[in-house]
């Protein structure tokens, strides 16, 4: 297996280290617009560097993408970019006859009249759209591989698979208790990508209704995540694991909270109270004159990278699906879940918990591609592969997962 891995920031750099102690492919070249970046992260890896090269490509330009998967011989293109770089990354895999990995989708536009009661266009719809294409040429998309999305969906294949008869509802329940020293607002993923999930409507799957949407932050609820993090208020955000599980798993209802806790919640309506959450650029006076910037981008540029706080930063982060149905005719109600200790990633691999979390679950599912355990043609969310080999795979990787009876 030959892989181009676009983007070398903290996800894709967590990536190289983890791959680096695993034989599965040949050769891994890292690629990102700053070239020193994807540099960087390949001197990091020292003696384990060896299968690894760097390269500068513009993850939006589809040309240059698939040429330079055809100059490397890559099969496999990993794409470690933020949400708006997937479908060029997606078409230029598609051109180049090269599998492809995503851990975030393709992004929605809210319904123009009824944004918090139907769907506009929903995440992934553009990739879904080319599935019968993709399945037709016999190559896979495997999208929505990260953790959540990603795991989380494994969970729920699971679930379905070995643990339930029926499903009332699966819910995707994301919390931490980690802090940041020196900071009092210093998000520990990428400000872009939480904005967008955060404040876009969230959206809600039942059975009898099918996909609609409700306003942000709704139906707040309190969940006690394991292994000390403890009690954390989350509430609805829009998120992958809705829009992918139900096309694999039967379940009447599937959400997705995240625990964000009171003064993160505040903090994102207050940018969107600003109107600093906006994408669109906005014309502000400079030294060199007028210049046109994204309020967004301003907002990314103005706080920490995500990928820098591993020294400052403590406690654990937890990935997981709750899941309530009923099992040889009595109620089962269940958490599968993920955790990671940033002391132990950062003493382990030099990575932050969050994006080390994150990095694991694509490098696992490339090993089971490798080795033809996975395999498929079209495009798929992690739930249409069989689950236990993923997570027997994962413990093997030195990060066991676990499920509490609730």
């Amino acid at each position: 297996m030959r892989v181009l891995l676009v983007g070398a920031g903290g996800v894709g750099t967590a990536i190289t280290r983890i791959a680096a102690r695993r034989p599965f492919f040949d050769t891994m070249v890292v690629a990102d617009y700053d070239p020193a970046r994807a540099e960087a992260a390949v001197a990091a890896l020292g003696d384990d560097g060896s299968r690894f090269l760097a390269e500068r490509v513009d993850a939006g330009d589809e040309a240059a993408v698939a040429a330079l998967l055809g100059r490397h011989g890559c099969d496999v293109l990993l794409n470690a970019t933020d949400p708006r770089f997937v479908m060029p990354l997606f078409r230029a895999a598609r051109t180049a006859g090269a599998t492809y990995l995503d851990m975030a989708m393709s992004l929605s536009r809210p319904h123009a009249e009824r944004p918090y009661q139907e769907c506009g266009v929903k995440l992934g719809d553009e990739q879904f759209a080319q599935a019968q294409e993709w399945e037709k040429a016999g190559v896979l998309a495997l999208v929505g591989m990260g953790v959540e999305p990603g795991l989380s969906d494994v969970f729920a294949r699971y679930a379905a698979d070995e643990l339930f008869d029926e499903i009332e509802e699966i819910g995707i329940r994301d919390g931490a208790n980690l802090t940041v020293d020196g900071y009092d607002f210093a998000p520990s993923f990428s400000i872009w990508t939480t904005i967008e999930e955060c404040l876009n409507p969230p959206v809600v799957y039942e059975a009898d209704k099918g996909w609609f949407t409700t306003e942000p932050f709704s139906e707040p609820e309190v969940f006690d995540f394991p292994e000390g993090i403890g009690p954390v208020e989350c509430v609805n955000v829009e998120h992958e694991e809705v829009l992918l599980v139900p096309r694999w798993v039967g379940a009447r209802r599937v959400t997705f909270k995240y625990g964000l806790g009171r003064e993160f919640i505040e903090t994102l309506r207050t940018l969107h109270l600003l109107g600093l959450d906006r994408t669109d650029p906005v014309t502000v006076p400079s030294a060199a004159g007028p210049v046109a910037v994204s309020p967004r981008d301003v907002v990314a540029a103005c706080l920490p990278d995500p990928a820098t706080l591993g020294e400052r930063m403590h406690g654990k982060t937890c990935a997981g699906t709750w899941v309530r149905g009923v099992k040889d005719g009595a109620p089962r109600e269940v958490y599968l879940y993920h955790v990671v200790d940033n002391q132990w990633s950062m003493a382990e691999y030099g990575c932050q918990a969050v994006v080390w979390q994150t990095a694991v679950n694509p490098v696992v599912a490339l090993e089971l591609l490798a080795t033809g355990a996975w395999a498929g043609a079209g495009v798929l969310g992690p739930e249409a592969f069989p689950a236990r080999p993923f997570l027997d795979l994962l413990t093997d990787y030195g990060s066991p997962w676990g499920v509490r009876e609730q």
